[in-house]
């Protein structure tokens, strides 16, 4: 039996960008668009409403942009999934989106294909970066001011391996193939990276990597 669909919020000041988004989801099967905000601030106050599994939110808007909009979102008692879609592909926006706790970023002008995709990844609680993301925020860390490094308190050797490799981009899989490990124990690993560094999701843990200076080894 098919399960409830994803409810979806979306959040953008353009109300045409927005229509060709909610009919784009509406059209797809097993999602369905329970509210629409034009601010940031209204977006949380729908959502405090209503209940959604992601909100689609654009970086750029009034009365609280998307990263302050998604600080709030994600700090409610029942807190939606953020995916975060911009027009702009800054360093900054980035590690501000990820840090104030989206689960995914891209950018607009993706295939529709791509955004469905990415719907669903951040529903399920996978981290969806843009491809050029990995790469920007490891630049974005090596030119910043020299800050001191956070702790991995409790996180054994090879859970710092897989951390590491977390934070260098590299899928399950390919974690797999490089420590030899099976499916089963690296989400074991990363289960209990998860719990151990208060990380809601992948995005959460590729955050902590970086300040804690992996993305440097």
């Amino acid at each position: 039996m098919p399960g409830d669909p994803i409810r979806v919020l979306l959040a953008d000041d353009e109300p045409l960008y927005r229509a060709t988004v909610r009919l784009l989801l509406a059209a797809e099967p097993g999602m369905t668009v329970v509210a629409e905000a034009g601010t940031g601030r209204e977006a949380c106050a729908l959502a405090a409403r209503h209940a959604v599994d992601v909100a689609v939110v654009d970086v750029r808007m009034p009365d609280w942009d998307g990263i302050t909009a998604t600080e709030h979102l994600t700090a409610l008692p029942e807190p939606p999934k953020v995916l975060v879609l911009t027009t702009f592909d800054l360093d900054q926006a980035v590690y501000e989106a990820l840090r104030a706790g989206a689960s995914g970023f891209l950018l607009k002008d993706v295939a529709p294909r791509r955004l469905l995709d990415a719907v669903r990844s951040v529903a399920a609680g996978e981290a969806l970066l843009a491809p050029s993301v990995t790469g920007r925020l490891i630049a974005h860390f090596l030119d910043a001011p020299r800050r001191p490094r956070r702790a991995l308190d409790g996180v054994t050797p090879r859970e710092r391996e897989v951390l590491g490799l977390i934070t260098r981009g590299l899928s399950n899989a390919e974690i797999e193939q490089h420590l030899h490990l099976s499916r089963h124990t690296v989400k074991t690993h990363i289960g209990h990276l998860m719990a151990k560094l208060a990380a809601r999701d992948r995005a959460q843990l590729v955050i902590a990597g970086y300040e804690a200076g992996l993305a440097d080894e």
